[in-house]
């Protein structure tokens, strides 16, 4: 892959993939064990640790929770259209979800669909309230859900892309 892809990218080193890379895997790993990891001194690895959130590159360090050990039986992703695309518009909807916590992401996407959601549920009929809830926002023109069944792949962002860019 060329590096055309990753134009705006922050400059990081091969010591600041490593890192990154093992945070992936480990969120929880002390910093004196990265430090040995990645081939830096403890100083060192805290100072690119800070950096690195400091850039906004890690945003965040958070637990993988399974929704469905918790009790959320149903994982949608659920695409609402809006009848006007004015920024107004989507400011208001935006506004409107932030408040909703069942929501775990949402995304502003392009195509015949405006949003992408996330959304969890105990149960079936909660979900069914849920979307109909959507239906009945402020121009929100079409709702369509997409029960999950399974996963079938959740892996890290694939850092060599970046790796092979930095190196070009």
């Amino acid at each position: 892959m060329t590096g055309q892809g990753m134009a705006g990218r922050d400059q990081l080193d091969g010591v600041d993939l490593r890192i990154l890379s093992e945070l992936q895997q480990d969120g929880r790993i002390r910093n004196h064990e990265l430090a040995l990891r990645v081939g830096v001194s403890a100083p060192n690895c805290l100072r690119r640790l800070k950096s690195l959130f400091g850039r906004g590159v890690i945003r965040a360090v958070r637990a993988i929770i399974d929704e469905r050990r918790l009790g959320y039986e149903v994982v949608s992703f659920v695409s609402i259209q809006l009848g006007s695309q004015a920024q107004p518009v989507l400011e208001a909807f935006e506004n409107s979800i932030a408040a909703i916590p069942r929501i775990q992401q949402c995304w502003r996407i392009s195509g015949d669909t405006d949003y992408l959601l996330k959304c969890v549920a105990p149960s079936v009929e909660s979900m069914r309230q849920q979307l109909l809830h959507f239906a009945a926002m402020p121009d929100v023109k079409n709702v369509r859900s997409f029960p999950v069944l399974g996963v079938a792949k959740d892996v890290p962002l694939p850092l060599q892309d970046v790796a092979a860019a930095s190196a070009s």
